[in-house]
């Protein structure tokens, strides 16, 4: 039981690492061990991450920027500064369009339940690949890389 939530663990923090980010498939790692097995249960999982939009603040500058200097041109005087002032909201605001300035993006990931060949289960979250799709009784190894990371590939 142990193992499998150190397992569990080590994935998630790999998931999270830069390094397993840049994983290819096609590309040579140093390898430090490799676990034959196969799946026991599969589940998918999406998770959905909010990404801030940094772009969003120069849009609305320059709405604010374009309306101020529209609405400076009406008026003398103190009503001169007041339009200045209502163009650059009205401008700041058409620009931003009700954005919040953030988007949502979902991510896809895969649960594998594996058992080894001594008899141990491991359980392993990672970015679904949709050209390695698994199943229940896929014979799969688990690669332990060097960066401390783990992934789970279908023997062939």
């Amino acid at each position: 039981m142990m193992k499998i939530i150190a397992m569990c663990c080590i994935t998630w923090l790999g998931f999270s690492a830069p390094a397993a980010a840049d994983y290819n498939r096609n590309e040579a790692v140093p390898v430090q061990k490799v676990l034959f097995g196969s799946v026991t249960s599969v589940r998918h999982i999406t998770e959905h991450e909010l990404i801030d939009d940094r772009r969003n603040g120069w849009k609305v500058f320059g709405g604010a920027l374009i309306g101020g200097t529209i609405g400076n041109q009406f008026g003398s005087g103190s009503g001169r500064a007041i339009n200045t002032i209502l163009g650059a909201m009205i401008g700041g605001s058409l620009a931003d369009g009700g954005n919040t300035g953030s988007r949502q993006v979902a991510i896809q990931l895969v649960e594998l339940m594996i058992t080894v060949e001594d008899g141990s289960a491991y359980m392993v979250v990672q970015e679904l690949d949709p050209n390695m799709v698994f199943q229940a009784q896929d014979s799969v190894r688990m690669i332990y890389l060097a960066d401390g990371s783990v992934r789970i590939d279908k023997q062939m």
